[in-house]
Order: C-alpha cells, then sequence, then structure tokens
C-alpha cells in the first residue's frame, strides 16, 4: 500500500471513529458523589434534573416533549440522567429521537441503588420519571411522574 492510501485510510478511520464518538459523546457518566458538583453547575439559577428511563413507557412518551420544550427554552438549565441499566446505543437512539442528542445529558454508570438515590433525595424511591427543581437558592422540589411544561416555564 503506497503512502497516499495508507494516510486516506487513516483519515477515513479517524473521520468514522469521530463520528462514533460524536454520537455518544453527550452521554456523560453519573456516579455517587456527583450530585452536589451537578447542583453548582447552575450557577445559583434555576435549574430541573429529570430522571428518565429508556425503559419507562412515561418517559418515552414525555421525552419528544422535553426536547421540544428545551428547543423553545435553549437557555434554560436542564440535566438529564438516565437511570436504566442499557446500552449507550438504546440511549441515544432515544436522545436522538426526542431531540435531545445535544442536551446536558448523564446516564448512571454504577447500579441504581439506595445510596444514590439517598444522596439526590432521601424520600425518593427511584422512580420514573422524576424531575428535581433547584430554585436560585438552592432549595430542591422533587415531581415524579409527566411534567407540566407550563409549569416548568415559569420554574425555570
Amino acid at each position: 500500500m503506497n503512502i497516499f492510501k495508507k494516510y486516506c485510510l487513516v483519515c477515513v478511520l479517524m473521520f468514522i471513529t469521530g463520528i462514533a464518538g460524536a454520537a455518544t459523546a453527550t452521554l456523560k457518566p453519573y456516579q455517587s458523589g456527583d450530585w452536589s458538583r451537578l447542583i453548582k453547575t447552575g450557577n445559583g439559577a434555576p435549574m430541573a434534573i429529570h430522571f428518565w428511563g429508556v425503559t419507562c413507557p412515561a418517559c418515552v412518551k414525555e421525552m419528544p416533549q422535553w426536547g421540544a420544550f428545551v428547543k423553545r427554552n435553549p437557555n434554560a438549565k436542564i440535566i438529564f440522567i438516565q437511570v436504566d441499566d442499557v446500552s449507550p446505543e438504546m440511549m441515544q437512539k432515544m436522545l436522538k429521537k426526542a431531540g435531545l442528542e445535544k442536551a446536558n445529558n448523564y446516564y448512571i454508570a454504577s447500579s441504581f441503588d439506595e445510596r444514590l438515590r439517598y444522596e439526590i433525595d432521601p424520600q425518593w424511591y427511584g422512580e420514573t420519571p422524576t424531575t428535581i427543581f433547584i430554585d436560585k437558592n438552592g432549595r430542591a422540589s422533587r415531581i415524579s411522574g409527566l411534567i407540566n411544561f407550563q409549569d416548568l416555564a415559569n420554574k425555570l
């Protein structure tokens, strides 16, 4: 193989790898100890942290509504955390379908156990969908179930 063909092959592989990497680049691992760090990313502004699952029927229904909300409210501070033990490809597929592939997306990197849930909210049992609102003073409130997006817009 001549040098030009080798160079082209390397470029093609880098391009393909870049595309594959870009497809999952928005999925960041979330693990124990990350909660306080995530809250600080709000920098004192109201924010929403939405917990969802690929295998949650209500989440499947609601995620496209989240996508539309994010599109209409690009400056809203929203973090999405996927809680199911599924492949990154399944997460990406659902995020892309909802228009959220470029949102601030995390996935639970370890088992979604009691310690992890307790760190987030001691009264939460891990049901999805669940959204935790953090107000400008850092106070948290939790809504389990589907969101009223007009209320969400008013809070953010």
